[in-house]
């Protein structure tokens, strides 16, 4: 995947055809009818991501965005689909960096979602990014349990993902969950079977799988604190992430943040020299 460009042009005319501005988000978004997850998304069939380098993106940048589907959280991709994404992308190209690749995913609560994880592919194109962030099924679950799953998208990475930027290159991708609750503290080896078909006897913590994911993404987290969930549970994020958690005040912001951030990472690796250690592997 990840084999055609981004048009902003192109994009413009398809959205105004599409008329995104203006249907709502239930006439966007195509699994609203059928209240139920698009078979190309289900993790259970997701063997494997791949984000590849390719002639038309020699230098891919894999970028996974998970976005909380739970309650008042599904307004953020219908603001992606409006003008997010085109911002998004148009920002990181014109810095110089013409090669992203984004696989969405959709979080949800695996105690109470039927659900909890959606995974797309890793897109360069405008129609193809499109095609997968609106056909994202926003169930709009979630439960008083005092978290989502956003450590879903940590297993799903560590797992079943693979990219040439650390395979070719070991530069890390990134990671970034958006939410405004925290993380739920555990994941069972029982919620890995159902939601994954992924066989194992470990019950993870958060922690392991961040550990876990971290061996080839830079992680993030986009705290909202839009409302008072955002506001009692921004500690978490900051002791579990640091100074990659990042605080939203709104929505409207998003784009731009893990634009500035993606930038900022590929400068990181375009100014770093590799080490011995590196070039030997």
């Amino acid at each position: 995947m990840g084999y055609t460009h981004y048009s902003v042009n192109d994009r413009r005319q398809r959205a105004e055809a599409a008329g995104f501005a203006t249907r709502s988000r239930d006439e966007i978004f195509s699994q609203q009818k059928s209240q139920s997850i698009h078979e190309s998304m289900d993790p259970r069939k997701a063997l494997l991501r791949e984000s590849r380098d390719s002639a038309t993106h020699p230098n891919s940048i894999p970028i996974i965005i998970a976005l909380d589907v739970t309650g008042s959280m599904g307004q953020i991709p219908h603001s992606l689909v409006i003008d997010g994404l085109p911002t998004l992308m148009s920002t990181i190209i014109q810095h110089g960096f013409p090669d992203p690749q984004i696989l969405f995913m959709a979080i949800g609560d695996q105690e109470c979602d039927r659900f909890p994880l959606q995974v797309g592919q890793f897109e360069s194109g405008d129609a193809e990014l499109d095609l997968w962030l609106t056909r994202t099924y926003l169930e709009g679950g979630g439960g008083g349990n005092g978290g989502e799953s956003y450590h879903l998208a940590y297993a799903f990475a560590g797992l079943r993902t693979a990219h040439d930027a650390w395979d070719k290159r070991k530069q890390k991708g990134l990671l970034f969950t958006i939410g405004d609750e925290p993380c739920l503290s555990h994941l069972p080896p029982v919620v890995l079977r159902e939601v994954m078909l992924e066989e194992s006897q470990q019950t993870w913590t958060v922690e392991q799988l961040l550990q876990l994911v971290q061996q080839k993404y830079d992680v993030f987290h986009l705290h909202l604190l839009q409302g008072s969930a955002g506001s009692r549970s921004l500690g978490y994020w900051q002791q579990l992430l640091g100074q990659h958690c990042l605080v939203i005040d709104n929505i409207s912001k998003i784009p731009q943040v893990i634009a500035q951030t993606v930038i900022q990472h590929a400068q990181q690796y375009a100014t770093k020299k590799p080490t011995i250690s590196e070039l030997m592997l």
